[in-house]
C-alpha cells in the first residue's frame, strides 16, 4: 500500500498540495497512504459509503456532516485533492501574521476560514442561517438528552433575539 502511495502522487503535486493546504511532505504521502487505503473502487475517489467505513465517523454525532463537508453540492465523489483541502480545515491555526503575503489567499485553517467550515456544518439547508431545528438536530443525535432542555431554551432565546 505505501508503494501504490508513493508511485501514484507525483512531486508537483505533492509541492501545490502543499502550499494549498500548508501540510507537509510526510503528512502528504501519509494522508494519501490513507486515501488509497479508503477507496475501495480502487478509482482515485471517494464515496460516501467509504467514509462511513471509518468507525470514528460512525460513532460521532457530526459524523453524517463532517463525512458531507468533503462532497461540493451535487457531488458523490472527492478526489485527494478535495480530500486534502477539506482536511485543512482542522489543522491547528498557525500564527501567519509575520510572514503573510499580502497577494495570497487566507489559508485554509484560518480562523476565518474555520468558522465557515464550522458554519456550514450546522447550516443543513444551506440557506446561510442556522435554524433552531439544525441546530437542536446536533445535539439531539449526540445522545445528550440532559443538555437538550437547557440547549432548547438557549436556542428559543437566540432564534428570538
Amino acid at each position: 500500500m505505501g508503494s501504490r502511495a508513493s508511485t501514484l502522487l507525483r512531486e508537483e503535486e505533492i509541492e501545490e498540495i502543499k502550499k494549498e493546504t500548508g501540510f507537509s511532505h510526510s503528512q502528504i504521502t501519509r494522508l494519501y497512504s490513507r486515501f488509497t487505503s479508503l477507496d475501495k473502487g480502487e478509482n482515485g475517489t471517494l464515496s460516501r459509503e467509504d467514509f462511513q467505513r471509518i468507525p470514528e465517523l460512525a460513532i460521532n454525532p457530526l459524523g453524517d456532516r463532517i463525512i458531507n463537508a468533503f462532497f461540493p453540492e451535487g457531488e458523490d465523489q472527492v478526489n485527494f485533492r478535495g480530500f486534502m483541502r477539506t482536511l485543512a480545515h482542522f489543522r491547528p491555526i498557525e500564527d501567519n501574521e509575520k510572514n503573510k503575503d499580502p497577494t495570497a489567499s487566507e489559508p485554509l485553517n484560518s480562523r476565518t476560514n474555520k468558522l465557515l467550515f464550522a458554519f456550514r456544518l450546522y447550516d443543513l439547508d444551506r440557506d446561510d442561517k442556522i435554524s433552531r431545528d439544525e441546530l437542536l438536530q446536533v445535539r439531539m443525535g449526540s445522545g445528550q438528552n440532559e443538555e437538550l432542555f437547557c440547549l432548547n431554551s438557549l436556542s428559543v432565546r437566540l432564534y428570538y433575539i
